[in-house]
């Protein structure tokens, strides 16, 4: 878009033109069987702390942007949930999705809505699953991205520096640098295998990509032709704004979409996507999605165990994550590199390395074998 057509959508970074949309629809079956299809890992305390991972990241975002300016991207399934963790979310800032598509096509949907009715506004995409060890780095990140986005017809993501050859996230090459700690991407990786993470890693060029998205919202719409089909071009040419003749529109058409990720989509047309840059962050980040990374962001005790909420006795054990519910003792002994966690009909015990495979093949068999009652 020429710069003289950007200045139509441009956009000051007020309060009031600051939006965010916390994606809080997905299925958590990395972290079976703590994180249930009937109750995903989101809408759960994890760590005993009186928030679930969906009300801790709703807390956080309203520091940001202003409370009336949240919205939540979820599936109808999960609508009871969201409406009793987060009351006080209109109905009109819930979309619910009549069935699941994956973050791609939620973001077009929120982004959508939102451009309907603020046209010169600015987008957050937040996942709500993701842990923030430095809050006061994570209020001047987002400031500092959304004066980006603001003042650049850009799609701009978060990447932090790894820590570890971590097979389980994604990764940002960073390009030419355009200004302070903002690069334009060179490519992304989705979850390479060991040993290509470890050399992104050594590498320096690579920062894992947090899943945070900002951008002007007329930007991220230009983007997604690219990404997705325009589906809600046509109820956009039907010159309705109204929620009810939308969220109709949308479960008779949201199959139309394809089940992909953003970050996916993104990374598969990137070529044709030029406007993608990756700000350098330092909020201290982790994806909270796999028990592994879960493990390798969480404190530990002297024995390099992780002990999440749970009451144990442990004797000659190294290097595992333990999740209990209320109410359960564990006493283990001589147990090196496990996951031992249980959620009412199912006790998994498994090694911790590498184990989203296993429980995907795990899922997998159960779901054939014994029904949907254990998933």
């Amino acid at each position: 878009m020429k710069s003289n057509q950007y200045k139509i959508y441009q956009t000051m970074n007020k309060p009031e033109n600051n939006f965010c949309v916390i994606l809080a629809g997905g299925k958590g079956r990395r972290l079976w069987p703590s994180s249930r299809e009937t109750y995903p890992k989101q809408f759960v305390d994890f760590f005993g702390v009186g928030r679930t991972q969906l009300q801790q990241t709703y807390d956080r975002m309203i520091k940001v942007v202003p409370k009336d300016n949240i919205y939540l991207s979820t599936v109808v399934d999960y609508l009871p949930l969201v409406k009793e963790q987060l009351p006080e979310v209109p109905d009109d800032h819930i979309l619910a999705e009549p069935l699941w598509r994956n973050t791609a096509a939620s973001v077009a949907w929120a982004t959508f809505r939102i451009f309907l009715r603020h046209e010169g506004s600015n987008i957050i995409v937040a996942p709500s699953d993701h842990a923030v060890q430095n809050e006061e780095a994570f209020l001047r990140n987002m400031q500092e991205g959304l004066e980006f986005v603001s003042n650049n017809y850009k799609l701009l993501t978060f990447g932090v520096k790894p820590t570890r050859p971590e097979p389980g996230y994604g990764y940002v090459q960073m390009g030419e640098e355009l200004e302070k700690d903002v690069y334009a991407v060179q490519s992304f990786t989705e979850k390479p295998e060991r040993e290509f993470a470890r050399m992104f890693m050594e590498s320096g060029e690579f920062l894992w990509n947090t899943g945070i998205f900002l951008s002007c919202t007329h930007c991220m719409l230009k983007n997604f032709d690219h990404i997705v089909p325009p589906i809600l071009r046509r109820f956009e040419a039907t010159g309705d704004k109204s929620i009810e003749k939308e969220n109709e529109f949308i479960r008779e058409n949201f199959s139309l979409y394809p089940n992909i990720t953003i970050d996916f989509a993104i990374l598969e047309k990137i070529e044709k996507i030029e406007q993608v840059c990756v700000m350098k962050a330092d909020f201290g980040w982790a994806d909270l999605g796999t028990w592994h990374s879960m493990y390798e962001s969480l404190q530990k005790t002297e024995e390099d165990n992780v002990v999440i909420d749970s009451d144990v006795m442990l004797e000659n054990c190294r290097s595992n994550i333990i999740r209990l519910p209320k109410g359960r003792l564990g006493v283990i002994n001589g147990l090196k590199g496990f996951i031992v966690a249980e959620k009412d009909n199912v006790l998994l015990i498994c090694p911790r390395q590498d184990s989203s495979a296993l429980i995907r093949k795990y899922i997998n068999e159960v779901r054939i074998k014994r029904g949907k009652e254990f998933l």
